[in-house]
């Protein structure tokens, strides 16, 4: 499926594209400039499928499953990087890389995920420094012996403060990867505490968590090394029929304490859409976190697709001008097919919906819209959709460096056969 036989084919198809879109006003060349230069924030728990570096053969509850057993899964810090660094060869544009909390690396010395210290990601701020790659984090409150019934809304008083010890200690190491690479981690909190059948009791758990919260974020720290975030969900396995950490509450909380709100797209009703969320949340809010993920049904964080959702959610961020206060970033896990191809498919089409974003004439369609020509502004909407989007896209992957259209999936295989399947 080569789209070209020649570079010099490619160019031309750019050439003409070019001119298609600069009769609406828009430079494809600069397009492609501004998006190559945003930086997303690829997950790490698509490599070994969210399993962590603790022992786990995989996850124990607290509302995430990673299903299929596809072979090559990473299974230590050296070859989790070494995955990540083949994929992001692979795609284009600026990567940042996020790591939840049990990635720590303690040279097999057990230690409690509230103990935990910046010490113990030190290859993965040498690997960070090295490369290029900054990095994001997240406190790891599932997977635990003590996740199962609650961890910062717990009634339990001697549960509820190891999780907010651990939360603590998250926010701690998020500030020193900050301090590293000289741009802020992104810390984001998200927390799986709910109820499997109908509570008598909503309001007790959501008060605890949010004084959780507020001790947590008490702590004083450089915030030019840490932004905060917290995250919302609607429902989760085994917490079916209430979450504490529901976006009405997160919402609330997010714009009283002034931090940015997460708004993961595999989070909320499946006939829910996030793009129309992200306008309001800006006014009350210091931003947003974005989570690209693809929900089926229900909250299964299949691999991202170059979806109508994720193209309007793109669309939104780029029309209100508002990527200096919103992160982007992927999470998603399936093991049911080769993680490193999961990565490179969920990673490009999140920069195709940044592309197209930036190539979109906004000021033509609200103009129309200024003026009540509604049917001229869906005339233009419809026929953005046809306009050679791929030719840009193409250029955009050649002036990367990065394969073109297909041409990844023979690496893939390659980097499959001699590294991937020799894992036990």
């Amino acid at each position: 499926m080569k789209p070209y036989q020649t570079t010099e084919s490619l160019e031309q198809a750019y050439g003409l594209a070019k001119e298609v879109y600069a009769n609406v006003g828009i430079n494809t060349d600069k397009a492609i400039k501004a998006a190559l230069n945003v930086p997303v924030s690829v997950n790490c728990w698509q490599g070994d499928d969210v399993t962590g570096f603790e022992g786990a053969q995989g996850i124990t509850g607290g509302g995430i499953l990673a299903t299929g057993n596809y072979p090559g899964r990473a299974r230590n810090g050296d070859e989790l990087r070494a995955d990540a660094e083949f994929a992001f060869s692979l795609i284009p544009g600026k990567k940042r890389f996020n790591l939840h909390m049990f990635y720590a690396e303690t040279g097999n010395k057990k230690i409690e995920r509230d103990e935990l210290e910046p010490e113990h990601f030190q290859k993965w701020m040498t690997w960070s420094k090295k490369k290029k790659i900054p990095l994001d984090f997240n406190p790891s409150f599932f997977s635990h012996s003590l996740a199962g019934n609650g961890t910062l809304s717990s009634a339990d008083p001697k549960i509820r403060k190891f999780w907010l010890r651990h939360g603590i200690a998250s926010r701690r190491i998020a500030s020193a990867f900050g301090a590293n690479q000289g741009s802020p981690a992104v810390n984001d909190i998200w927390i799986p505490d709910g109820s499997k059948d109908l509570p008598a009791d909503r309001h007790g758990p959501r008060l605890r968590l949010r004084d959780a919260l507020d001790e947590i974020l008490a702590v004083p720290l450089d915030p030019k090394t840490i932004t905060d975030a917290v995250e919302c969900k609607l429902f989760g396995i085994g917490s079916e029929a209430y979450v504490v950490g529901s976006h009405e509450f997160y919402l609330g909380y997010a714009a009283k304490n002034q931090v940015k709100l997460c708004l993961d797209m595999g989070h909320f009703h499946p006939t829910e859409v996030i793009s129309d969320k992200i306008s309001a949340v800006l006014l009350f809010t210091p931003g947003a976190l974005i989570h690209f993920s693809r929900g089926l049904r229900w909250d299964s964080d299949h691999v991202s697709i170059y979806s109508d959702e994720l193209r309007e959610v793109c669309r939104e961020i780029f029309r209100q001008n508002a990527l200096d206060r919103i992160d982007l970033a992927l999470d998603f896990f399936d093991a049911s097919i080769n993680r490193i191809a999961a990565w490179t498919i969920g990673t490009r089409s999140l920069r195709k919906g940044i592309l197209e974003a930036l190539l979109e004439p906004t000021k033509l369609l609200v103009e129309a819209e200024k003026a009540g020509r509604n049917h001229e502004r869906l005339a233009l909407m419809e026929e953005l959709k046809t306009f050679p989007f791929a030719a840009v896209w193409d250029k955009l992957c050649l002036e990367a460096g990065v394969p073109v259209g297909t041409d990844w999936l023979a690496p893939v295989a390659e980097y499959e056969k001699t590294t991937l399947f020799k894992r036990n």
